[in-house]
């Protein structure tokens, strides 16, 4: 898991269409890099893709860094430490130390239970994409994440075409004049709906959907997230 970060003289806010694409061609060597990096997770073993998912889960309200920084902590009690141990493994380093890691214990044996953390069967198993990302953002044996972290799951282990809908993907569409408000997608309907807006931008900026996900987020945080 890693931020690259942008030369700040890069970045405009609110940015026009015509600078978001000049800002496309100083960083779309560094956006495909990151999406190549993405598709190598899956390519590796069920505990890296869980451990993604635990990423996820502790990024929501959060922060990037902040997940980042919590899996660096637990990683090595990840898969069998007890909850005590992982709150006391983030105690005074993370805000959510007691819900997000009750999360991961309740997450992971689900799993464990019902589909032996072979996650990558598990995913292979889906018909669609539609149902996969619904079984991550509706299950309740998957705990702490939505719409919007399912997204961010499957988009971190290689999984193309779904739309990481938050604040600063939404804020963008707004200056752009595409959606009227910026309002909490709190239903599937909404998601869905943003996230097809988003494609059409991508259409019409003749940008790679997942690219363009990625380069709206950096215009907004200097960053490219992992």
């Amino acid at each position: 898991m890693k931020l690259i970060e942008i030369d700040s003289k890069l970045i405009s806010s609110p940015m026009t269409k015509k600078e978001l694409l000049s800002y496309y061609s100083c960083v779309k060597r560094k956006i495909k890099e990151r999406l190549k990096e993405f598709a190598e997770v899956y390519s590796q073993n069920d505990r890296k893709i869980f451990e993604e998912l635990c990423f996820c889960i502790f990024t929501a309200n959060a922060s990037a860094k902040m997940g980042y920084n919590c899996i660096e902590k637990i990683r090595p009690i990840l898969m069998e430490g007890s909850l005590q141990d992982l709150q006391k493994a983030i105690k005074g380093h993370y805000r959510f130390w007691k819900i997000r890691p009750a999360y991961i214990v309740h997450t992971r044996e689900f799993l464990r239970e019902n589909y032996d953390l072979k996650l990558k069967k598990l995913i292979e198993s889906f018909k669609s994409r539609e149902e996969l990302r619904d079984f991550f953002a509706k299950n309740k044996g998957i705990k702490g994440i939505g719409y919007k972290e399912a997204s961010h799951f499957l988009r971190n282990i290689g999984i193309k075409g779904y739309g990481i809908m938050d604040k600063h993907i939404l804020r963008c569409l707004h200056e752009f004049g595409i959606i009227k408000d910026i309002e909490p997608l709190n239903t599937k309907e909404k998601y869905v709906a943003a996230e097809a807006k988003l494609k059409k931008l991508a259409e019409k900026l003749k940008i790679d959907f997942d690219e363009l996900d990625l380069l709206l987020w950096s215009s907004k945080t200097g960053e490219i997230l992992k």
